[in-house]
């Protein structure tokens, strides 16, 4: 989606105010203890609260689902973040109720809580469609009338509706939070304003994602080369008619199930009309006796798996990335969790990072690999996203950026009457 334009926090005067900050915090719980595996989705949104300590701030956010495993309360939340932000974080285990409402009512200058799970309440869950529709929910009705402002810098959950994500905007002056504007900024200009040469190096397991992302970019006219490795490229040489093995072929179809077709159809369709500025696997690596052994084109078919690209696909590769002015990666190049087969994946992050071009990771797989490689600091945007990224990178529709902007000038407005606007 086109993103025109939306408030953020560094534009409104905010000692004082009370309010109420939308977040996602569902962090990866350990199935057996229930400890947090990783904060990192909750240090992203510090830059945010420190911008607020003069505020009055209570989060709303969620962990998980109902029915799963890691559906959990908030209370845990509360202490991790208390400890990372070196001050109180208080837990109240209610969303709009009573207690909830006394406890937002009492929070002073300065103090923080965090509410229950939202998707404990019934309207989170059952509730979807546009921001008019979210404004008739319990949650909404109940705790806007207690707020000067509300902060949404959950990008992770942009790509949903639900009455905590839209419903407050048309009620609240609204503003995106430091990571939200962020996302947005970078994105948007992968997607509609990026520096020329431009290629997208698009991998991981799930052809239809990387199309999607692929077809938007291409038929905007805005990207130069991209380059197809991991299952996706081994999903489109399939589409150009390379025998790969049986073996193969039905990995790759079986990641877009049950949406082989029409992801078929979509592949060949991007090599009928943009051939010239696609790059697909010269060779591919193979496993033999677990060993890791390279195979050109030429020798296929093959009857075993292939894990990773070959060193001539690599070559050709560092050229183009190195020539380039803008550089987006999504998607690992490799089956990179197996020792033999990380080689791809790590050669593109080499070259992602080595290059002077501006650098934007698509998020999920591929950001978590840059973050645990300790090289985010040597990319230009290491996006927090999964679903949310691709989506946006695909062109899609991303409720909570829709709505921040259809409330642009509204909340621009009041917070001017307000004189709370810098």
């Amino acid at each position: 989606m086109a993103v025109e334009k939306v408030l953020g926090l560094d534009e409104v005067r905010l000692d004082g105010l009370k309010v109420l900050f939308r977040a996602d915090l569902n962090l990866p719980l350990d199935p057996n203890t229930k400890r947090f595996l990783d904060d990192t989705r909750m240090r992203m949104i510090v830059p945010s609260l420190k911008k607020l300590e003069r505020s009055s701030v209570v989060i709303l956010a969620h962990q998980s689902r109902p029915g799963r495993y890691d559906f959990t309360d908030m209370r845990s939340h509360s202490e991790r973040l208390s400890k990372i932000l070196e001050r109180d974080v208080n837990f109240v285990p209610d969303i709009c109720g009573r207690d909830a409402l006394h406890a937002i009512e009492s929070l002073k200058p300065g103090g923080v809580l965090i509410l229950d799970n939202i998707r404990i309440h019934r309207d989170e869950n059952e509730m979807r469609g546009q921001t008019t529709d979210m404004e008739s929910s319990e949650i909404v009705q109940k705790l806007a009338p207690f707020f000067d402002l509300f902060v949404n810098d959950a990008f992770g959950s942009a790509h949903r509706s639900s009455p905590s994500l839209i419903g407050f905007t048309r009620l609240l002056p609204s503003v995106a939070g430091s990571l939200l504007k962020r996302e947005i900024d970078a994105l948007s200009i992968a997607v509609d304003n990026p520096p020329r040469p431009y290629v997208a190096i698009l991998g991981g397991a799930k052809a239809d994602d990387s199309l999607g992302v692929a077809s938007n970019l291409l038929e905007k006219e805005h990207i130069d080369k991209v380059v197809f490795l991991g299952v996706v490229g081994n999903f489109m040489l399939l589409a150009d008619g390379v025998d790969i093995g049986l073996r193969n072929a039905n990995f790759a179809m079986n990641q877009v199930h049950p949406n082989e077709e029409v992801t078929m159809k979509l592949a060949k369709r991007i090599l009928s009309e943009f051939r010239e500025k696609i790059i697909l696997p010269e060779d591919l690596a193979i496993e033999v006796n677990e060993k890791r052994a390279q195979i050109s084109l030429s020798e296929l078919p093959t009857e075993h798996p292939i894990y990773d690209v070959g060193i001539g696909t690599l070559k050709a590769l560092h050229p183009i990335i190195r020539e380039s002015s803008c550089v987006l990666w999504n998607g690992p190049a490799s089956y990179f969790e197996k020792d033999n087969f990380a080689f791809g994946t790590v050669e593109v992050l080499n070259m992602v990072t080595e290059t002077n071009a501006m650098t934007i990771i698509g998020g999920g797989h591929t950001s978590a690999l840059v973050e645990a490689r300790g090289a985010s600091g040597s990319v230009t945007h290491n996006s927090s996203g999964g679903g949310a990224t691709l989506t946006m990178l695909s062109g899609g529709d991303m409720p909570v950026i829709r709505s921040l902007t259809e409330s642009y000038e509204a909340s621009k407005s009041t917070l001017s009457e307000r004189n709370m606007l810098l």
